[in-house]
């Protein structure tokens, strides 16, 4: 059993006495539960003690999502090459090196997911790439709208925390959704043809794979799709305010040569949405 614990649970039992109620999901549910609070410690329902100093840590810490396991207290998080962290936004997102995967200003991870995939509306029975999973928000909702979804994640660090994150469950249970492990610049060539009915490509920021919005690639993405299909590609508005960069022309450009036709702006999704011609 594992008992989240962010900066706002901290306080709650901080402030309390004798019995606190908190969630220990993340808020994925609204359920709580009872944790007994004395000088010293809080004491779960399994019987793990959390002493007080720690949890006072926490209650300061607005950036990190913590986790108690056997009565052990972990952050979410991952040091290696890069630093990974669950950050304590509802849903939470992944942070790498001080990075967001998903807008949180103005809006949240999950209003984020569902601007995104409102822009090409998977239906019940198509299939879905969903190029880089992160910790699967756009998998999850566009299974949960009927449609059968393959999602590559590339760093296995990231896959390690959607393990973790009990918003990413689904990832891991859902019959819709089918992981693999990879980078969708190579596996992307392994599909056939005409495979999927629509392609959500939410790619790290240019300066950090740029071969992911390269001519090379969209050719692929446009080989894959069926006629008809729709595709879905977050850019952001990296360099605009302060240097004026328009990274959404040169990729609306550049799909536009693959053939893809449509092509168009997504404000709202801060993307691209592009159609490939139907046979009809």
């Amino acid at each position: 059993m594992l008992y989240f614990i962010t900066f706002r649970e901290a306080r709650v039992l901080l402030k309390s006495r004798d019995l606190a109620l908190i969630n220990v999901d993340l808020m994925k549910t609204g359920k709580k539960i009872r944790v007994r609070v004395s000088k010293d410690y809080v004491e779960f329902p399994d019987g793990s003690r959390v002493k007080k100093e720690i949890i006072k840590r926490i209650a300061e810490d607005e950036g990190n999502v913590y986790f108690v396991r056997d009565g052990e207290v972990f952050k979410a998080a991952i040091a290696g090459e890069h630093f990974y962290k669950l950050v304590p936004t509802i849903p939470p997102t992944i942070e790498i090196n001080g990075i967001r995967m998903h807008r949180t200003k103005g809006t949240d991870p999950l209003k984020d997911t569902i601007a995104k995939v409102n822009t090409v509306k998977p239906r019940e029975g198509e299939v879905v790439l969903d190029t880089c999973m992160g910790l699967g928000y756009t998998a999850i909702e566009s299974a949960k709208r009927g449609a059968r979804v393959i999602t590559i994640e590339k760093d296995p660090n990231v896959i390690e925390l959607a393990k973790i994150n009990p918003w990413s469950r689904e990832l891991f249970e859902s019959p819709k959704i089918k992981i693999l492990q990879g980078d969708s610049f190579d596996l992307i060539k392994k599909f056939e043809d005409e495979s999927f009915d629509v392609i959500i490509h939410d790619p790290p920021r240019f300066s950090l794979a740029g071969e992911l919005y390269s001519e090379e690639f969209y050719m692929e993405m446009f080989r894959v799709l069926k006629p008809g299909g729709r595709l879905f590609h977050y850019v952001g508005n990296p360099g605009k305010r302060y240097r004026g960069l328009d990274l959404q022309k040169g990729v609306m450009e550049r799909l536009r040569r693959v053939g893809f036709m449509k092509v168009r702006r997504v404000q709202e999704a801060l993307g691209v949405f592009a159609l490939k011609p139907s046979l009809e």
